[in-house]
């Protein structure tokens, strides 16, 4: 069949919204792609970055108690408890999931320390030194009494896997102030992993820039730095110099590649850190007396007093963030709780008792924030395991909805507890605190907006605090 001229264009009104609509479409998305264009995009980096408000802590060091620390036997102590000691808990107390039998006392006694009378157990005298710069938070509750849950709340804001990390955030929103070093440094257990392994120190979806860098105590800090055979000089610089020419070729060709820049960099820092890395966990250029301090002439302390002054050397040289860990999960005392306690705090005590001293007498600790807490804490009443479980011998289990951690240094107001769990230190009840309240105070003292401080990721803008309605503790805040 032949067309006339008119008949060829005669078209139905279905085809038309069709076609039409197809247009507006195109329209729609042409201006998208131009706004997309316009928009400016971040280059992602370590150049320092300037916070929306002036910070008060320029540096962080977290100090992970991997298993959950015992409140009422460190930070909270609870007079009725050791009264009803091996009694059944009353009802408002009692564990809803029947897993712990009567309420358990504890052995340690309880101090108050410093002109400010902050109580601390006898197992953490040189923690108790410090009291006054110290705030303890005894009010903290979380979402899930399961391990990996509550550590990527604590680490991530959610009780989801695959997200950044605090550290992570911080450097993406502050970047690092030494260009020859990583933003964030983490420093495992040279005996072997935390639970949860290296997605304690991830950066999740932000790009792999922001991820903490982790140093060896021993040895070479970081695997693979140094080429096997040394090069001249003169070799190395030309070296590098292609390799920025083909780089910046390369990010020409594919300038909307977001991560690229990202990789780039992380390359260029590795050559930069060769030097750098090896000078910032060099201990042996300390004195005697500081090493001693550390405790790093006992056996007991010397891994974990290591681990702490190079904390204090890296933020001494710039870092922003360093996060130092513990083997598996050593608060984790379900079984003997009292000498797995004492364990932990004989391993730990001196060498953070050192850390805050040494800080203080650098000038450091009023721009450092140190963290201290774990994921949880533990239950007030007795959890029975193993052949040897009984009297004496009692284990805690995990406890979700009322422990304590503590903060110090970077604009913190010292010499104060914050909040109050139940006579018996089961629920928090005196100003309840949430994770994401507890994020959203330390970003503050970084000098960032919780509510700001976002990333564009699978079309929604993600934070820290993300779904929660969290609040900056103005309490703490000095």
């Amino acid at each position: 069949m032949e067309y006339t001229s008119a008949e060829h264009y005669r078209i139905s009104r279905r085809q038309t919204l069709q076609q039409v609509g197809a247009g507006f479409g195109g329209l729609v998305l042409a201006d998208i792609l131009r706004a997309d264009d316009a928009e400016p995009r971040r280059i992602h980096n370590l150049l320092p970055q300037v916070p929306p408000r002036l910070p008060q802590a320029r540096a962080v060091i977290q100090l992970f108690m991997h298993g959950g620390p015992s409140q009422v036997d460190l930070l909270d102590p609870k007079p009725q408890l050791n009264r009803y000691d091996g009694s059944m808990p009353p009802a408002e107390v009692r564990d809803d999931e029947e897993r712990t039998k009567y309420l358990l006392g504890t052995p340690f006694k309880f101090h108050k320390s410093g002109e400010s009378g902050v109580e601390f157990s006898d197992r953490l005298p040189h923690i108790a030194r410090h009291a006054d710069r110290i705030a303890v938070i005894r009010s903290m509750f979380t979402e899930h009494r399961n391990h990996e849950h509550a550590i990527w709340m604590a680490q991530t804001g959610l009780i989801v896997p695959g997200r950044p990390t605090l550290g992570a955030w911080a450097a993406y929103g502050l970047g690092t102030v030494n260009q020859n070093l990583p933003a964030y440094v983490a420093l495992p257990d040279p005996q072997g992993q935390s639970v949860d392994g290296i997605r304690n120190w991830s950066s999740g979806w932000l790009p792999p820039i922001y991820q903490g860098t982790a140093f060896r105590s021993h040895g070479t800090p970081v695997l693979n730095l140094k080429p096997r055979q040394e090069k001249p000089a003169s070799v190395e610089a030309g070296k590098l110099n292609l390799l920025r020419t083909l780089n910046a070729g390369h990010k020409q060709r594919h300038s909307r590649e977001l991560e690229l820049d990202a990789r780039i960099t992380n390359l260029e820092l590795a050559a930069r850190m060769q030097l750098a890395a090896t000078d910032a966990m060099d201990i042996t250029r300390e004195s005697l007396a500081t090493q001693e301090a550390y405790g790093l002439t006992e056996e007991n302390t010397a891994s974990y007093g290591r681990r702490c002054l190079m904390a204090r050397r890296l933020v001494e040289r710039g870092v922003r963030y360093v996060q130092i860990m513990m083997k598996g999960q050593p608060w984790d005392t379900h079984q003997s709780n009292v000498a797995n306690t004492t364990s932990c705090c004989a391993q730990t005590d001196q060498p953070i008792g050192a850390l805050l001293t040494d800080l203080s007498q650098r000038g450091l600790l009023d721009s450092t924030l140190v963290l201290w807490g774990g994921e949880f804490g533990r239950t007030p009443a007795a959890e029975l395991r193993g052949k040897d479980a009984g009297r004496g011998n009692e284990g805690r289990d995990h406890h979700p909805y009322g422990y304590s951690v503590w903060m110090a240094g970077g604009g913190v107001r010292g010499g104060q507890t914050y909040g109050e769990t139940d006579e018996f230190g089961y629920r928090a009840v005196v100003n309840r605190t949430k994770v994401s309240d507890y994020h959203a105070t330390i970003l503050h003292l970084l000098g960032l907006d919780h509510e700001e401080l976002d990333y564009r990721h699978n079309g929604r803008s993600e934070r820290l605090t993300d779904v929660y309605r969290a609040q900056v503790i103005r309490e703490l805040v000095s």
